[in-house]
């Protein structure tokens, strides 16, 4: 019986090892790539493009297939590898690339009714005027999870959805990129929005030590900190940060009590109240004398538009929700997160915070409808090819917030990339970073975006490469017809001067 059973085990041992070896290898994807030709007319010069939109297929750095991984990049026609190439996404995380592929960096651009809701289709598509692709050629990113970019092989969507794990995947992908194109001594730049300025911040740094060295890198709408968006216990700095931004807001929909007739000096004297008046007092917590506290409730009243008795009741503490919801609550509406220069009906005249973005809604439908029809249209991508706007969409997306760079602080509590940036900064001299802040901007407030900056520890001239742009818009500075204007001026400007060194 003994022997038996001992027989029975081998077999079902030998079973299972020969079930492993029969076992098929994970299945690989093939990548597909549409190639078109396109044109974009600036400043009267028709400028010819090749289009590539689709996927190619990343390797790790054993070079096993991981992803295919989505892009769409434009090549000037009649270019060489001297020609400057930007590397450009979003943010999210877990947002694909078409907000800033069709509102300002492509050949073709969506109009909208900024800032008040543009009606439905037909959309306007209109030349862009105002892209980068005059000076330099483009790769449109989007991250595993979003637009075509799907794991292939043993890889997972885990695998990709994390702080560290995205910055690899991205740093693989402009390498691989590069090389497959000939273009690794090209002047090289990275462009990224909201968590893409995150996101900028290690892959510089990661590139770098790799021996990739950017020659700029443009954040817009930054944020380097995540203490300065969120609203924790006990922590007093996202509530300093984001008054200014209140201000503003305050200041353009006329509900300041102390209106200038400039934006910029109205907010530098809130400045200057933020920094010796409210940062103090709200140090001293509970200690804070009740004449005091009357005293900053009334300043914050004035510059903000929010009543003294909603400040006293918030022990001058208002969350950026909370101000959504108040600043136009007896006017019946709510302004907007993304750009407070919109505002919506309030359907919860009793809500203490907002439950949607007027600005989202007043603009999503015109770039989702018009990039999807250029994409599959005009670009030639498979129309039975899913292209995904957002990982979030996608069951089981949940992002990995810890970050190798910040361990040497035990920090993983407020993740922040900014060291990461400074660590490039200092070991590459010659690197320039430009930001672009938008003042009704209240997802990435800009004085979070100046306080971070502030507490780089870089010396003088190094942070001196650093260079700040301000913009009378929101996040999306360039639905703003005057901030678009501007953004072409300061970006296009930053390329000329950044190979001009």
């Amino acid at each position: 019986m003994k022997n038996i059973l001992c027989l029975c085990l081998a077999l079902g041992l030998l079973t299972t090892v020969m079930g492993q070896d029969q076992a098929e290898p994970p299945v690989v994807l093939e990548p597909e790539v549409s190639t078109t030709e396109q044109s974009v007319t600036i400043n009267g010069e028709t400028i010819p493009l090749v289009t590539k939109a689709g996927t190619t297929l990343l390797r790790d750095e054993n070079n096993d297939p991981i992803a295919l991984f989505g892009f769409t990049s434009y090549t000037h026609k009649n270019g060489g590898i001297d020609r400057p190439i930007v590397f450009a996404f979003n943010g999210g995380p877990g947002s694909s690339s078409f907000w800033l592929h069709m509102g300002v960096l492509g050949p073709k651009r969506i109009v909208v009714n900024d800032p008040d809701f543009t009606p439905a289709s037909p959309y306007q598509l209109v030349n862009n005027d105002y892209s980068i692709l005059d000076v330099a050629d483009l790769v449109m990113i989007d991250p595993v999870g979003t637009g075509l970019s799907v794991p292939t092989g043993k890889a997972k969507f885990e695998d990709f959805w994390g702080v560290d794990q995205d910055i690899r995947s991205i740093s693989l992908f402009i390498t691989q990129y590069l090389i497959a194109n000939d273009r690794m001594n090209s002047p090289k730049f990275l462009l990224g929005e909201s968590y893409g300025t995150f996101r900028n911040a290690g892959i510089m740094d990661r590139l770098l030590s790799q021996g990739i060295a950017m020659n700029g890198v443009i954040m817009v709408s930054a944020v380097f900190d995540l203490r300065t968006l969120l609203f924790p216990p006990d922590d007093d700095l996202p509530y300093i940060v984001h008054f200014p931004t209140y201000a503003a807001t305050a200041w353009y929909h006329k509900k300041s009590r102390t209106r200038h007739g400039d934006l910029e000096l109205f907010l530098d004297d809130v400045r200057t109240f933020t920094e010796k008046e409210y940062v103090p007092a709200l140090f001293q917590g509970d200690q804070l004398a009740e004449s005091e506290k009357e005293q900053i409730a009334e300043s914050l009243s004035m510059y903000s538009g929010v009543s003294k008795e909603f400040w006293l009741r918030a022990d001058l503490r208002v969350t950026n929700g909370e101000f959504f919801q108040e600043l136009l609550r007896d006017e019946g509406e709510t302004v907007g997160r993304l750009d407070s220069r919109y505002s919506g009906i309030n359907q919860d005249l009793l809500g203490q915070t907002a439950d949607y973005d007027p600005q989202s809604l007043a603009i999503s439908p015109a770039y989702i409808t018009s990039f999807l029809d250029y994409l599959h249209r005009d670009l030639g991508v498979r129309k039975d090819l899913q292209y995904t706007i957002t990982a979030g969409r996608r069951p089981g997306f949940k992002w990995d917030w810890s970050h190798q760079g910040n361990v040497r602080w035990n920090a993983n509590a407020a993740i922040n990339t900014g060291p990461d940036m400074a660590r490039a900064l200092t070991r590459d001299p010659n690197m320039k970073v430009l930001i672009l802040n938008g003042y009704y901007d209240i997802a990435t407030v800009f004085y979070g975006v100046e306080y971070s900056i502030d507490h780089l520890g870089l010396p003088s001239h190094i942070k001196d490469n650093i260079i700040m742009k301000y913009y009378e818009a929101g996040h999306m500075m360039y639905t703003h017809q005057p901030s678009l204007v501007k953004f072409k001026e300061d970006v296009g400007g930053f390329i000329e001067d950044c190979l001009q060194r």
